[in-house]
């Protein structure tokens, strides 16, 4: 009689857990891909909670929340986050997630540039074939950069330009000759089982960090489980995944 109190005891709490699991949709920056998709399936563990993340570029969500979209949460720079609060898009809580700096990268077997100083990486621009990194935060900040250097009026010609980290990354895949490609260095780390090679950051005295917050949406269909899943973002436990990842 107690075997069968218990087993029954044991099944109504699977069933609770069970109707108690919500699906946490979340838009999130793609430089954080890898950290992301790491503390979900941690948060999943913990919880029961289940987390559908989609990844884009910050020009990208902006459009995507502007254009009227619903998340449970948005993970994109604080500046984009205070924007969307301000416009009543966004609750007042949020997390702090971590920064994400800037790294060179090149194909399986090419010759890595000298990145050691600002004066080694303007010298290494100069010298290669080609140039590939992307149209948004990062690389509007890399082109800012290589014009404070003088050399982006040398360089342009040889650029290529993508709208995403993603293919910045699959173009340098499949590059030629003496290229080198920019891209946040978590982008980088998600193409290592590939082949790709993480040559190092940016110089210290040129990096360039991007700052990630999450934060709860306005009418978020899964308000209860997205609250839990923004608070876990703000965890030493969640933070030491990050960190695996490459996110400070």
């Amino acid at each position: 009689m107690k075997t069968n109190q218990l087993a029954g005891a044991m099944l109504a709490m699977v069933v609770f857990n069970a109707a108690g699991a919500a699906e946490v949709k979340v838009l999130s920056a793609g430089a954080l891909e890898p950290g992301m998709k790491a503390a979900a399936a941690e948060f999943r563990k913990a919880s029961g909670h289940s987390v559908k993340i989609a990844f884009n570029t910050t020009p990208q969500i902006r459009k995507r929340i502007g254009d009227g979209e619903v998340h449970d949460v948005v993970v994109a720079p604080p500046a984009v986050i205070d924007e969307f609060a301000k416009a009543g898009k966004l609750g007042q809580d949020r997390a702090n997630v971590g920064r994400v700096g800037m790294g060179v990268a090149v194909r399986p077997g090419a010759p890595a540039p000298d990145i050691s100083s600002p004066e080694a990486l303007r010298k290494s621009v100069l010298d290669a074939e080609s140039l590939v990194f992307n149209r948004a935060s990062t690389g509007i900040y890399l082109e800012n950069l290589l014009k404070k250097m003088g050399v982006y009026d040398r360089v342009e010609k040889k650029t290529t330009r993508y709208d995403d980290a993603a293919a910045v990354m699959e173009h340098v895949l499949k590059g030629k000759g003496r290229e080198i490609g920019f891209a946040p260095i978590t982008e980088i780390l998600l193409h290592r089982d590939r082949g790709l090679r993480l040559v190092g950051p940016l110089p210290a005295e040129v990096q360039n960090y991007t700052s990630y917050s999450a934060g709860i949406m306005a009418g978020a269909p899964s308000a209860s489980a997205a609250q839990e899943f923004v608070r876990y973002l703000g965890t030493p436990a969640a933070k030491k995944v990050f960190v695996a990842a490459g996110i400070e």
